[in-house]
């Protein structure tokens, strides 16, 4: 049996969201210049925003977090320096490599625990001594939140303090930072304290068509403005772009906790269908063990039914400001006349 749905519901990522009407009426009022001379006033309001809004000096508006990412990277270290780094964490594993193919870094890539962190002991392993052998150690990224899992300020703060005392730089990438200030009650600025960079991206949970702000010191960034202007992020008219973010920061934070609700109901609704195995999810993004026999099908009427999902023996599901708790039920009754008709391969 195929239950239809109206319309598309996407559970692949938080990155499918479109702009509300309210959204795109913002932008298209917005206030232009050409930002590359620092004159789009729209543009300069979304930086002192989020820089006041989690607690640094400046902030540098850019086209992705994969490139506000990686100006953090190239501006932290330098050619045949080193930055220690999550093996799940995204700066490693899903920027196609660009700290070491476009800034000459080396990425030392650590196991990550099981709640997504990086062991302290790990950390100091494999920090290089100073040895003409060697890269040098200059930088510990970390993430929140990784895989919908959030890290606490307890642990923040230790990493950080940590690194510090061992004389490195930290860099943070927050694109789903908003996710975990809001699911622990805690303010941007304790949620990212300690850390001499941030990256944040608007397009995810947000709901941004687009954009993601780096933030730093003053110097940090007025330094940030040369990379993104060499990595071909210098936008012109950006406050069109720049508005979104506003919008988005300004109506888009709190309501993330109905992201948190949506996923806590879909795992559990799912968690029911014998055969399966769901995580609970701590945010807005959580995994679902699917027989491998079954992935085929499973996506053939997922994609009958107006659903797109990222179907794997393995599969991530994501909520999002387009997905309703009506879809959620929705999305249950799907997966359950499936598995309620399918059997394994004998």
């Amino acid at each position: 049996m195929t239950i239809m749905s109206e319309h598309w519901i996407d559970l692949r990522s938080d990155t499918v969201t479109q702009p509300s009407t309210a959204m795109r009426a913002a932008m298209q009022a917005a206030a232009v210049g050409d930002d590359v001379y620092g004159d789009d006033p729209t543009v300069n309001r979304l930086q002192e925003v989020t820089a006041e809004m989690f607690g640094f000096e400046a902030a540098l508006f850019a086209p992705s977090g994969t490139q506000s990412n990686l100006i953090a990277l190239m501006l932290h270290c330098g050619r045949g320096d080193e930055y220690l780094v999550g093996q799940d964490a995204h700066t490693y594993k899903y920027e196609g490599g660009g700290a070491a193919v476009l800034g000459s870094i080396q990425p030392q890539p650590i196991a990550n625990q099981l709640d997504g962190s990086l062991a302290l002991a790990d950390i100091a392993a494999y920090i290089k001594p100073d040895d003409m052998h060697f890269a040098r150690t200059r930088l510990l990224t970390l993430e929140n939140t990784i895989g919908g899992k959030v890290l606490g300020p307890d642990y923040m703060r230790e990493a950080t303090r940590f690194a510090r005392a061992r004389g490195l730089a930290t860099h943070l990438d927050g694109a789903r930072i908003c996710n975990a200030a809001v699911k622990q009650g805690i303010s941007m600025v304790d949620a990212v304290a300690g850390f001499d960079s941030l990256s944040v991206c608007l397009s995810k949970g947000l709901g941004a068509p687009v954009g993601s702000v780096l933030c730093g010191s003053k110097d940090f960034i007025e330094q940030g403005k040369r990379w993104r202007k060499m990595l071909g992020g210098g936008m012109r008219q950006a406050g069109i772009l720049a508005a979104a973010g506003l919008y988005a920061l300004e109506h888009n934070v709190a309501r993330l906790a109905d992201d948190h609700v949506n996923a806590a109901r879909l795992a559990s609704g799912i968690g029911e269908i014998a055969g399966l195995t769901v995580a609970t999810p701590q945010t807005n993004i959580f995994y679902v063990e699917v027989p491998p026999g079954a992935c085929d099908a499973l996506r053939a009427t997922l994609a009958r039914a107006r659903i797109r999902a990222t179907v794997g023996p393995r599969t991530r599901l994501v909520t999002h400001l387009d997905i309703s708790a009506v879809d959620v039920e929705r999305i249950i009754a799907v997966f359950t006349a499936f598995f309620n008709d399918w059997r394994a391969p004998q």
